[in-house]
């Protein structure tokens, strides 16, 4: 045996979970993506998605995306860069800066690559990057390619965040990195106070991730820094396309000439092929149901509230979320697979969240809800995952 296989040998702790019968990931499903999917002949509850406004089955998007599969192909062979340019990637650029209130956007094949690419090209050594400790994985990926000092902040502490501000030298960058809805807790940054802190301290800039924060919050779902009236004094906001946008990508948007550097320097925009013809498209109308159809933001809000006060009146813990993003807090590693297990056996799809998209001691099980959602399905899973909970003694 070699000694990488060796080395990768020892790493066997998924088939311990296997052996017991409780590893929850990489769950096949045969079905559209809905609130019930079918997994293995059987119907599901889907309470693991990040489609927030019910999209991803809807004709018009599917339809789109047909037909700019049939005009443009299946991909684009090549990078933006070169000659993987479309007119409708142009087109959508245009469509989401104005939609954020920025100058200009970019957009890449995945949500991933944006943060991944754009936060290393922003500062340089003589610089700092400063983020939340709960940030998505994504930055944590793009603040780790860079070679500017790197300081964290305890989660929404802004004194703390006050005191790294403090430790940074006046003439240099200082790049606040966020998320404006935290994935896994569901809460959200403290934009305001951020804001304040930025107009005290020179040469600071801030940017937002707004992947669980688009067609969810503000006006028309434009985000958290809309909902929080922080547009402007935000430099660069970013979102995905995997989530409210039912389709595959991403973007960043801010000042044209921030976006002009972007252009020409962010190594996942200009080495990475173009999102495809189909996920553009889709993409675009998702986009125009989005700021014409109020009545699904409306039906994602009834619904949320909805849970949140079903959840806690049954006595689960669910921290501070604002969000369609609801965590049951396990604080056991070895319970939340299994009662992501016992779930999944009444006809529940969640997710388990462990280390180290969490602490050690705050593993949870995330239900995530959707426009499309029920009362009637909120019901019948607070009432089944209370079963679970109490079986396991996680809540009396």
């Amino acid at each position: 045996m070699s000694l990488l296989k060796e080395r990768c040998a020892k790493y066997d702790l998924p088939q311990q979970y296997m052996a017991q019968g409780v590893y929850p990931y990489f769950r096949e499903i045969d079905s559209h993506q809905d609130t019930e999917v079918l997994m293995d002949g059987k119907k599901v509850l889907m309470f693991g998605s990040n489609a927030y406004l019910g999209l991803t089955y809807d004709k018009r998007i599917i339809d789109a995306a047909i037909a700019a599969t049939e005009k443009y192909g299946t991909g684009c062979a090549g990078s933006r860069f070169l000659n993987g340019t479309l007119d409708i990637h142009v087109a959508l650029e245009k469509e989401l800066a104005e939609f954020v209130g920025k100058d200009e956007a970019l957009c890449f094949s995945t949500g991933f690559t944006v943060n991944e690419g754009v936060i290393p090209q922003l500062v340089s050594r003589t610089d700092y990057i400063i983020c939340d400790d709960r940030d998505h994985a994504s930055i944590v990926d793009g603040r780790r390619l860079s070679s500017a000092t790197q300081l964290k902040y305890k989660h929404n502490d802004m004194e703390d965040l006050e005191k790294k501000l403090q430790r940074c030298e006046e003439d240099a960058v200082k790049l606040i990195v966020v998320d404006g809805v935290f994935s896994m807790e569901g809460d959200l940054a403290n934009l305001p106070e951020i804001v304040k802190l930025k107009k005290k301290y020179p040469n600071t800039a801030i940017y937002v991730d707004e992947a669980h924060g688009l067609g969810v919050f503000g006006n028309q779902g434009r985000g958290v820094c809309d909902h929080f009236g922080v547009t402007q004094d935000v430099d660069l906001i970013m979102g995905t396309f995997s989530k409210s946008f039912a389709s595959l990508g991403g973007f960043v948007a801010g000042d044209k000439e921030v976006i002009n550097w972007l252009r020409h320097t962010s190594r996942s925009y200009i080495f990475q092929a173009s999102s495809t013809p189909a996920a553009t498209a889709a993409t675009r109308v998702a986009l125009q149901i989005m700021k014409t159809e109020p009545e699904r933001l409306k039906a994602l809000w009834d619904i949320t509230n909805y849970a949140l006060a079903k959840f806690r009146s049954a006595g689960f813990e669910i921290g501070e979320t604002e969000s369609p993003i609801i965590p049951l807090y396990v604080r056991d590693t070895e319970k939340t697979f299994m009662v992501t297990k016992l779930a999944f056996d009444a006809g529940i799809f969640i997710n388990p969240v462990i280390p180290p998209a969490c602490a050690p001691q705050d593993t949870l099980v995330r239900v995530a809800l959707m426009a499309t959602h029920t009362k009637e399905q909120v019901d019948y899973a607070v009432d089944k995952l209370t079963e679970c909970f109490k079986q396991l003694g996680v809540i009396e």
